[in-house]
């Protein structure tokens, strides 16, 4: 099916000890060749739990989610495909292979799961993270010509592609990065319906204060139109010129 491709999972975690060993535990090891939990610095048991339950555990001691994705990507430096996730138990693990399948009979680069469309995982965001998915990915729209419906972070990316787009955002922007760049870099991506279930630990970094929410979406928004004015800078007016 993957042709011998070796398959990587990269899980940020921070203080995830109530899920973060059924969220490893839940991974199809038959299809998956790695699972690496890069901890963030938790100050729970969350190491614990993930070593027992099997994972490659990493320490990312500079605090941010990009941080530690960067982090599980040079450690899985032999994957040929990369899945992300999260590892507070709100993405079902068991939706990999579906995600896989997709990218292989489509031949996709990029897939993003999306708990907007064809599911129930709608109604697991709060009225503030849909406000935000809806407004950046109209922007996306109209300024790169690409139509996502969600930022979630359930996702899976060839490593080609991967080292095309050069990601470098050391926290919440990891996943905006990634999907402007796509735009940009002409990728084959399709979003693919994901479940989003109450997430089993922790409080959201983002959406678990006001406070988060405000500096998630501040640094999503003005990623969004930084790269915008990039483009315009080099002469770039139009979403058919920014895929050129």
């Amino acid at each position: 099916m993957f042709d011998g491709q070796r398959i990587a999972v990269i899980i940020p975690a921070l203080n995830e000890e109530g899920a973060i060993g059924d969220v490893v535990r839940a991974i199809d090891r038959q299809l998956v060749d790695e699972v690496i939990v890069v901890d963030n610095g938790s100050s729970d048991a969350t190491v614990a739990r993930a070593s027992e339950a099997g994972a490659l555990v990493l320490h990312e001691p500079r605090r941010g989610y990009g941080s530690a994705c960067l982090t599980g990507i040079r450690s899985a430096r032999d994957a040929e495909l990369l899945v992300f996730l999260d590892g507070d138990g709100s993405d079902d693990p068991r939706e990999i292979r579906a995600m896989l399948d997709l990218m292989a009979e489509r031949g996709l680069e990029l897939v993003i799961g999306s708990r907007v469309v064809g599911g129930t995982g709608r109604r697991h965001l709060t009225a503030l993270q849909r406000f935000g998915n809806a407004l950046t990915c109209a922007l996306v729209r109209w300024f790169f010509g690409a139509r996502f419906t969600d930022l979630g972070p359930f996702r899976a990316i060839t490593r080609d592609a991967l080292a095309r787009l050069e990601m470098a955002d050391p926290d919440f922007g990891w996943t905006i990065e990634m999907q402007v760049k796509a735009a940009q870099r002409r990728l084959r991506v399709a979003e693919m319906p994901v479940s989003c279930r109450p997430r089993q630990a922790g409080r959201s970094k983002v959406s678990g204060t006001l406070a988060g929410s405000w500096n998630a979406g501040r640094t999503i928004l003005g990623y969004v139109f930084a790269a915008k004015l990039s483009e315009l800078r080099r002469g770039r007016t139009s979403p058919n010129d920014a895929r050129r």
